[in-house]
């Protein structure tokens, strides 16, 4: 597919590399030329110098016979402006990165009035998943498929677990039925399992599984839980208003410490049933005061990776609240992993999840969507829903007699509004929505899982 990105910030750059990866002709238009520079120097992409919002620098960009205008800076205006151009000059669809809690109110009418094809809210959609964490405090990690029916949830195996020694096939007769483990962290390594693989102590396991089975699984496998009644944010930034307006809905009590007064006012008034405190959320003394110590759940959501970081690590230390760190720009995964600063959400990462989810369904809309696309295990890992809408090679047959590819694992079919964690004898039929994970990268159509 022919994609034109504009803007070549952190965002715009990271999805400019997975879409030339995945062998997309790619054209990046961006005012500062020492981005572009960068960008042409490390990536396999065209890049046009200046304004997304000009008609001629769009014209040079070639928007016009492109497929895609991913619009990606950093204002919204110049982002609806980018597609709204786009559109009249006759690019096929259209995606902007909208952020404006006012704005946010208002998609419909920008998908209807200005052709939009795709708004992106980094911030709701990080906020959304932050609230499911705190719904789940023994998950680290959690997406959801099918429409809300299943999850994928990220445990650990805690010391003294029952899983410790046990195999795959055990898991299944003997823990929970209905729920599979589609992927291993262990150390360093990522396994694929099949029913032979032995759990150890230390292992990351995801699970595919119904969301309302979750708890009965955590307690089984000895995953302890405390249910979180109360929180701290540190930071009120658009993530933390969205977060807060969400959690006032749960009747949870909540604490926002913001460092700028104006905007510690600002927040008071929009959200009346969360305490602002205007202070300094590196501040000990203040965290102290503010019961760090005691409180169920703490969130860490400054403009600053490396301050997030210290402040989780310090919760940690002297609490046992659930801890969430927002990480947008540190690219040392192998030191993160290692450190206690619990669950890690990025805005920056669920906006190129969603974009690329987006262009994968577009390249395929005749045979079987991607309906749900994300990575795991530090992007080693993809798991995918396709929705399957005609007869296939994959299509009628028992899963058993299909060539599937090395890494990949068939881990669950929704069926008729039933959830099916399929074994060797099941089959994938037209209205299925079948869930994949792989390590291989780049699957567009069902029939991609064939060797």
């Amino acid at each position: 597919m022919k994609i034109v990105i504009a803007g070549c910030g952190k965002l715009g750059f990271d999805l400019a590399k997975q879409l030339s990866e995945e062998k997309h002709d790619v054209t990046v238009i961006d005012t500062n030329p020492a981005k572009l520079e960068k960008a042409l120097a490390a990536l396999d992409v065209q890049g046009v110098e200046g304004n997304g919002t000009s008609f001629r620098t769009q014209m040079e960009a070639d928007v016009g016979s492109s497929d895609l205008m991913i619009a990606v800076t950093g204002a919204d205006e110049v982002n609806l402006l980018c597609c709204l151009i786009a559109k009249r000059a006759g690019v096929k669809r259209t995606a902007a990165r909208v952020r404006n809690p006012i704005y946010n109110e208002e998609v419909q009418f920008f998908s209807g009035q200005l052709g939009l094809s795709m708004t992106i809210n980094p911030e709701l959609a990080c906020a959304q998943n932050i609230a499911r964490l705190l719904e789940v405090p023994g998950a680290l990690e959690i997406t959801s498929f099918a429409k809300g029916r299943v999850d994928l949830i990220q445990v650990p195996v805690p010391e003294g677990s029952v899983l410790d020694g046990m195999s795959i096939i055990e898991f299944a007769s003997k823990i929970m039925k209905g729920t599979l483990i589609c992927a291993i962290r262990r150390d360093k390594d990522v396994i694929i399992p099949d029913g032979r693989t032995i759990l150890r102590t230390g292992d990351d396991m995801y699970v595919i599984i119904p969301p309302s089975q979750i708890h009965k699984l955590l307690n089984r496998i000895g995953v302890k839980e405390k249910p979180i009644r109360n929180v701290i944010i540190a930071g009120g930034g658009t993530t933390a208003y969205y977060l807060a307006k969400r959690l006032e809905k749960d009747a949870m009590d909540v604490k926002i410490i913001e460092r700028d007064k104006a905007r510690a006012e600002y927040l008071s008034t929009l959200l009346p049933n969360t305490m602002i405190i205007n202070g300094d959320a590196s501040d000990r003394a203040l965290l102290m005061e503010e019961g760090i110590a005691d409180r169920d759940g703490f969130v860490t959501l400054t403009n600053m990776d490396e301050e997030n970081m210290v402040l989780s690590m310090f919760a940690h230390k002297v609490g046992h609240a659930k801890t969430i760190t927002k990480l947008n720009y540190v690219s040392f995964e192998e030191v993160v992993d290692d450190l206690p600063i619990g669950s890690i959400v990025s805005p920056k990462a669920s906006t190129a999840k969603l974009i690329l989810q987006y262009v994968r369904a577009m390249e395929n809309s005749y045979g079987s969507n991607v309906e749900t696309l994300t990575r795991i295990l530090d992007g080693r890992v993809e798991v995918l829903e396709f929705a399957i809408k005609n007869e296939s090679d994959v299509t009628g047959k028992p899963i058993m007699e299909l060539s599937l590819k090395n890494g990949l694992l068939v881990c669950a079919i929704l069926r008729e509004g039933k959830i099916i964690t399929p074994g060797g004898h099941d089959d994938i039929r037209v209205g299925d929505n079948v869930m994949i994970v792989t390590t291989n990268k780049g699957l567009k159509d069902i029939r991609d899982i064939l060797q």
